[in-house]
């Protein structure tokens, strides 16, 4: 049983990533595939399987940009046991804008760019470059 599921899915990412893998499969969760539709948004994952989601399954591609993996990096920053929270005044960009903040808000899980658009805050759920 995993405790963190987001830590997982990004943990599951970045090693995939790093051994040059296709394709990535996980245990099929709504809030992984909210995340992982952020990230298809912003170029970090290819396309989602939407067909194994009612198996059980989440399962997507991984981006390469002439031979080197979309993501080099991921941080977690709210954990399950201190969650950290921002208001929109409060997020900055992650590596001088060449990466992402991913947060869960009530209007959903967004990236940090959506969410100063639709001026909203909420928990820092990561980062990735």
């Amino acid at each position: 049983m995993v405790t963190d599921p987001i830590s997982d899915l990004i943990v599951r990412i970045q090693n995939a990533s790093r051994a040059k893998k296709t394709s990535v499969s996980l245990p099929f969760s709504k809030m992984k595939l909210a995340v992982a539709e952020v990230l298809e948004q912003e170029g970090y994952i290819g396309g989602i399987d939407k067909k194994a989601s009612k198996e059980g399954v989440l399962s997507f591609e991984l981006s390469y940009k002439n031979g080197t993996p979309a993501v080099n990096g991921v941080k977690r920053i709210s954990k399950p046991s201190r969650r950290m929270y921002a208001s929109v005044h409060d997020i900055k960009p992650v590596k001088r804008g060449y990466g992402l903040v991913v947060l869960s808000t009530p209007a959903g899980i967004l990236s940090g760019k959506a969410a100063k658009q639709k001026n909203v805050g909420g928990e820092i759920l990561f980062e990735i470059w």
